[in-house]
Formats: structure tokens, C-alpha cells, sequence
């Protein structure tokens, strides 16, 4: 039997008003965010152990710098989301983007979250590696930028906050989008740093992602209840510390 457009249009509203409106136990069942936090602190744990000569090698190997995509390392656009380099503020990061990832898996679901940070995370890689590989053959930064390590959680993270402008009521939306764009140029302004531009790509992967869920879902999501509403402002307070911290 074949379903027409409108058929899928209906099935995934379907899919994400039941993701927005799951309660009791079914609410505590976030397969992702429990799985992604216990990866990370498990491979926290693992470099916290080594040697920092051996940290470093690992942290490097994993990065998605230019010099291991120019090279055909294509598996570090994944592995480089499941190391953070700065094993200190890992014990701030974590909890925080637990709380982040909760409230997207809760109001999106599983599937939605996972595509949303995967193509922030994958997509300002990308478009940092391309723009770093043009200033690099015009002479525009020297050559050891290529070797920086570049890794975490943040593209994926900033891509996700993004798209949380599908849970603001409509009154915040502007403010919402504007807000999080003047500090991450802010960001940009401040850090001069390839990172500081990929979380601007990433926050405006993030931002089309939850305009395609408004698109998608033709009405506004029901209102974030108390306990989502902490989990947005911790949330939040991640976005902020990656942006300007």
C-alpha cells in the first residue's frame, strides 16, 4: 500500500505529538540520552586513566581536524562526538547536555533527536573543513591549523538548541533565534576560532531543523510543563558555557 505525501506528513505529526505527550514511566524510557551520556562518560573515564602523551594521541586520532579528513579518517566525523578533550569540564558537560538531550528526546523523540544532532554535528564539521581547507590553500592561516584537534559534543549539541526554537511559544521565537545568533557571532567576535564559527553553522543547522518541525507538525507543540522547562534552562546554561565559556 503506498502512502502520499500527506499520508507521511500526517503519520510524522503523529509521531511527534506522541513523543510531546508521553507520560508517567514512558517518560523516564530516553533510550539516547541514557546510552550517548553513558558512552561518553565510559570513554572519560577510559582517557582519564592514560597518560596525558597517550591522551593526546587518542584525542587527535578521533579529531575531525583537516588533516585527518584530508586523509580519508571519514570515521571521525562520528568518533570525534564521543570525546572530550577537556577532561575537567567533562563533569559540567555531561549532566548538562543529559538534561539537553532529555528534552529533545521527550518532545521530538528518539529518531528526530538523533538526526537533528547528527547532521549539526556532521554538518558544520564539514563546512568549518571546507572553509579551513580554502584559507589554508590561499595562505590565509598557516598550515599547523590543519593538525588542531577538534572534537566534543558542541556542533551537535548547539545544532539541537536550534532546532528547541519548535518549543518556545510563539510570542519567544524571535527572541529565541536572535538571541542565540547575536551570542554566537558574539562568540565568533571574541574567539576567533574555527570552533567559535562551527557552533554559528551548527545553532543555524539547528534553527531550519525546528522550523521543518513546525512545518511538519502544523501547529504548536503543547507548552513545556515545570520539569521541561528546567531541563531548557539547563540546556541553556550548556549552550552558553560552549558559545563564550
Amino acid at each position: 500500500m503506498e502512502v502520499g505525501i500527506d499520508g507521511q506528513e500526517s503519520i510524522v505529526a503523529i509521531v511527534e505529538q506522541t513523543a510531546a505527550t508521553r507520560t508517567g514511566w514512558r517518560r523516564l524510557f530516553l533510550p539516547v540520552t541514557y546510552g550517548y551520556a553513558a558512552l561518553l562518560i565510559s570513554v572519560t573515564v577510559l582517557l582519564s586513566i592514560l597518560s596525558e602523551a597517550t591522551q593526546t594521541r587518542v584525542i587527535l586520532h578521533a579529531s575531525t581536524n583537516l588533516s585527518n579528513l584530508l586523509r580519508g579518517h571519514f570515521a571521525t566525523l562520528f568518533s570525534s562526538a564521543f570525546v572530550i578533550d577537556d577532561l575537567q569540564s567533562a563533569a559540567v558537560i555531561i549532566p548538562l547536555l543529559a538534561c539537553l538531550l532529555a528534552l529533545a528526546e521527550l518532545r521530538f523523540g528518539a529518531l528526530r533527536l538523533l538526526r537533528i544532532f547528527i547532521v549539526g554535528h556532521i554538518g558544520a564539521t564539514v563546512l568549518v573543513a571546507l572553509g579551513l581547507w580554502v584559507a589554508v590553500s590561499a595562505n590565509w592561516l598557516p598550515q599547523e591549523v590543519t593538525k588542531v584537534s577538534d572534537v566534543g559534543v558542541s556542533y551537535g549539541a548547539m545544532a539541537l538548541i536550534g532546532a528547541f526554537i519548535a518549543l518556545v511559544p510563539s510570542r519567544w521565537k524571535p527572541t529565541w533565534a536572535i538571541t542565540w545568533l547575536a551570542v554566537a557571532v558574539a562568540g565568533v567576535a571574541m574567539g576567533r576560532t574555527f570552533t567559535n564559527v562551527g557552533h554559528l553553522l551548527a545553532f543555524s543547522i539547528g534553527l531550519l531543523a525546528g522550523y521543518r518541525v513546525l512545518r511538519r507538525g502544523r501547529a504548536e507543540l503543547p507548552r513545556l510543563n515545570t520539569w521541561e522547562g528546567g531541563l531548557l534552562a539547563a540546556a541553556s546554561a550548556l549552550g552558553y558555557i560552549m558559545l563564550v565559556g
